[in-house]
């Protein structure tokens, strides 16, 4: 579209800064676009109430941006790209200036608007719950290269890269230095089998960096021994701070000088300081190249004695 004049590409953006004119009502600014394709003025009062009323800016359509909350201005701006009816719409972080409750209605305003509107919605963020929430394919990029493509749960469960694993999901994921070797994953005070998705590489070894989500490790309160479980992904650890959420429990530990959060239920609240034991899912792990990060490491084949 470079070579296509900006009124000819049939393209609305929404800013992170809200660009209204302060001199202008809302219905002024929701309009003025319209007016200098000099469009029909009762097209363009129909458009604007109509789109007002999708919005819920009726009350205000004849106040300037002044008198207007930060919701509502950003509100305006979707307004005035909503009424061109165009092809494709561009956000550039416009949720950014907004505080915390805000964000998340306008960011419902928005998903519901794609549904109604049935148009594209290209939306550029730094904030993944955003783009985990909002959006049906996510595009994840590292110093302008393009890391991946998909839905925001594949991101989530099958990340091509340790970038893309880090990046989505919080807390972030827990990443672990070691090596496979003998059908496990070996680390200081790991023993974590090749079962599950990890059980293409059980029989290669070589260098690896396992990668576990907070809610993929339990806390273990009781049973057998240490020593009769190492099968069972169970490291021994030691607790350094518990941050109570409410709803769920961040568990801070460390296992041999890793450092391991963990995401529990609030029906235990362990105390720092004490010792614990954490049980790893290896049907929920990964496996990333130390080398390059990426999630599809070849091993050399392990040889026989």
């Amino acid at each position: 579209m470079n070579g296509v004049p900006p009124k000819d590409r049939d393209i609305a953006m929404v800013f992170q800064s809200y660009a209204l004119y302060p001199h202008m009502t809302v219905r002024d600014n929701m309009g003025f676009g319209l007016r200098l394709r000099r469009m029909k003025g009762e097209e363009i009062a129909r458009r604007v109430e109509q789109t007002a009323e999708l919005l819920d800016l009726t009350p205000y359509l004849e106040r300037r941006p002044g008198v207007l909350s930060g919701g509502q201005r950003q509100r305006v701006a979707l307004g005035r790209a909503i009424v061109r009816q165009p092809a494709v719409f561009l956000f550039d972080e416009p949720l950014s200036n907004l505080d915390a409750s805000l964000r998340v209605q306008t960011r419902t305003e928005i998903s519901k608007l794609h549904r109604e509107l049935d148009a594209t919605m290209i939306y550029v963020t730094h904030d993944q719950v955003e783009a985990m929430t909002m959006a049906d394919r996510i595009a994840v990029m590292k110093d302008g290269i393009l890391q991946q493509v998909a839905e925001p749960l594949t991101l989530y469960n099958q990340p091509a890269n340790r970038f893309v694993a880090s990046f989505i999901g919080s807390p972030s994921m827990n990443f672990i230095e070691g090596k496979v070797e003998g059908g496990s994953f070996h680390a200081a005070g790991f023993a974590i089998p090749m079962k599950g998705r990890l059980e293409a590489v059980a029989g290669r070894s070589g260098p690896a960096t396992l990668g576990i989500r907070p809610e993929d490790i339990d806390l273990v309160e009781d049973g057998p021994s240490l020593a009769a479980l190492p099968e069972d992904g169970v490291v021994a650890g030691s607790i350094e701070a518990v941050e109570p959420m409410g709803n769920e429990v961040f568990l801070h530990a460390n296992v041999s000088g890793t450092r391991l959060l963990a995401r529990i239920g609030p029906e235990f609240l362990p105390r720092p300081g004490a010792a614990c034991r954490l049980r790893i899912d290896p049907d929920r792990a990964h496996l990333f190249d130390p080398r390059t990060g990426e999630t599809r490491i070849l091993l050399p084949e392990a040889r026989n004695a």
